[in-house]
């Protein structure tokens, strides 16, 4: 039965969505994190969570870095909260999807108001 492993990753986006909220004292956590997304093996092993870091004060790596070391504290957070047999090892990754969605809705708003585009991508084609 395959429904499993997306049921557990359901349940885990939840659960740390929650931890990340509410138990995390990390001053570099601490904002505007979402959890987006869980991806979790077939056997249950690793757990990879995506998220999206919307924090202006700090960059979105030094966030990432932070989530990495409250990876254990999440992990035995879970735990119980799971009550599976054997809790997944979890890694935090970014998900830029949102940025790059915004930046999508931006491109098209100043298209539909006949505005020009500025290509940001054009010099660093040129350099190569």
């Amino acid at each position: 039965m395959r429904i499993r492993p997306e049921r557990v990753a359901e349940q885990i986006k939840r659960e740390t969505a929650d931890i990340l909220e509410n138990h995390v004292r990390d001053p570099r956590v601490l904002g505007m994190v979402s959890v987006t997304d869980v991806e979790v093996t077939p056997d249950l092993s690793y757990a990879r969570i995506y998220v999206s870091v919307m924090v202006q004060a700090a960059p979105a790596d030094e966030v990432l870095v932070a989530l990495q070391n409250t990876a254990p504290f999440v992990r035995r957070q879970l735990a119980p909260r799971l009550k599976l047999r054997e809790m997944p090892e979890i890694r935090f990754l970014r998900d830029d999807s949102l940025e790059r969605g915004a930046r999508i809705d931006y491109l098209l708003r100043k298209i539909a108001e006949g505005e020009p585009i500025p290509d940001e991508e054009e010099g660093e084609d040129k350099g190569s």
